[in-house]
């Protein structure tokens, strides 16, 4: 039975076709799911039998000859999400039906030949990637702050939310409970790795601590730079001299491309082993109580039989929940027909005290979501009142 279907529609060539489909099946794959199992990639025929219960999202690929037409319509009619993309330079109101058109529209750069962001796009619509996108920038000011500014605009205009020490903290907050709050909500850290990143204990700390959440982290290391072996598991990207306009930056402008879409398709890595980490320490406290994992649903939703059988779906979140994700776990749930009240597992070090004062307020006060800590799951669950 699928968990997640999506569709590929209109003028995508077999190329196309077969390049999207095995990133979408390796990003999923980073999740436990199977292409063709748990989550099934539907053409303008195949599309008809989709299941109107599962979670789904379509691209549609602008030409010249606009096809699958009465497909897309029908699901725009269903209120199903669409994107419609075009080439680099296409004109998009000539090759996407007039229909599609109010829907916002994704452009694939030639940068990005596996089609790495367009796949995150889709994953997104079915809930599989969050639709926050962040990123934290590590760096020393002395040695890189023009290339850490410049990366933190770039990816801002790609649609990230990107935390920089000198721009993200207002006068007056806690600068550490604000960076550390902020660090755990995020993605993918990008280390501007130079010769005395490690001779500052914030940015030590912040290295350590990015791993201890399981958070991936591009390193981009400094032209004749010999790294440190602490971060000898990160994602890497070297640089030239050539690469640099200045000694602290900023990057030229090729590398800089390559460092932000090496940042997207490390995004749905970084979520995946977070989401999956959060699975197996809920999982662990379960089978401690004495209770059992029975099932995963759509949207990730774990089913877990309690000691009196009853059952409660509960839905791990990745990075800091919020109102807004109470409510979309609210929705989802309504949706699946779920009878016992959702819960939202999260991991709560790192967060803000402040913070996790109104998350207590909003599983007190909302009664449709409730909110545990996983790392007290075991203990909540033995008691579990609903």
């Amino acid at each position: 039975m699928s968990l997640y279907e999506l569709a590929i529609l209109g003028a995508a060539t077999p190329d196309d076709r077969a390049t999207l489909t095995a990133t979408i099946a390796e990003m999923v794959g980073e999740f436990g799911l199977a292409l063709n199992d748990e989550v099934i990639v539907h053409d303008g025929t195949s599309i008809f039998g989709r299941d109107k219960h599962t979670a789904f999202a379509a691209v549609y690929f602008g030409g010249t000859e606009q096809t699958d037409l009465e497909a897309a319509r029908e699901l725009v009619l269903s209120s199903a999400p669409v994107i419609p993309s075009v080439g680099l330079n296409a004109d998009f109101n000539s090759t996407i039906p007039d229909f599609l058109q109010p829907a916002n529209g994704f452009v694939r750069g030639t940068g990005d030949p596996a089609m790495s962001e367009l796949a995150a796009a889709m994953l997104e619509c079915v809930g599989l990637l969050r639709q926050q996108r962040r990123v934290f920038v590590s760096y020393r000011r002395v040695e890189s702050r023009a290339a850490a500014v410049q990366l933190h605009d770039l990816l801002t205009a790609r649609g990230f939310d990107v935390f920089l020490d000198t721009h993200d903290i207002r006068p007056g907050d806690p600068f550490q409970d604000v960076l550390w709050h902020r660090l755990v909500d995020s993605d993918v850290m990008v280390m501007l790795d130079t010769p005395s990143y490690f001779d500052s204990r914030w940015t030590r700390q912040e290295i350590g601590r990015a791993r201890a959440k399981e958070i991936q982290v591009l390193r981009v290391i400094w032209p004749e730079h010999k790294p440190n072996k602490l971060t000898d598991l990160a994602e890497t990207i070297y640089l030239e001299t050539e690469d640099l306009e200045g000694s602290d930056g900023p990057i030229r402008e090729t590398m800089a491309e390559t460092i932000v879409l090496r940042v997207e398709r490390l995004r749905s890595l970084s979520i995946a082993a977070r989401y999956m980490s959060i699975t197996g320490k809920l999982r662990a406290d379960v089978q401690k109580i004495g209770a059992s994992v029975e099932a995963i649903g759509a949207h990730r939703a774990i089913a877990v039989r309690l000691l009196d059988d009853r059952r409660i779906w509960a839905y791990p979140i990745v990075g800091i929940p919020t109102a807004e994700v109470f409510n979309d776990v609210a929705n989802k749930a309504r949706r699946a027909d779920q009878r016992e009240i959702p819960v939202v597992v999260y991991d709560h070090l790192g967060i803000r005290d402040t913070w996790v004062a109104h998350l207590n307020w909003l599983d007190e006060h909302i009664r449709a979501v409730r909110a545990i800590k996983v790392s007290e799951a075991g203990w909540t669950l033995a008691a579990w009142e609903g």
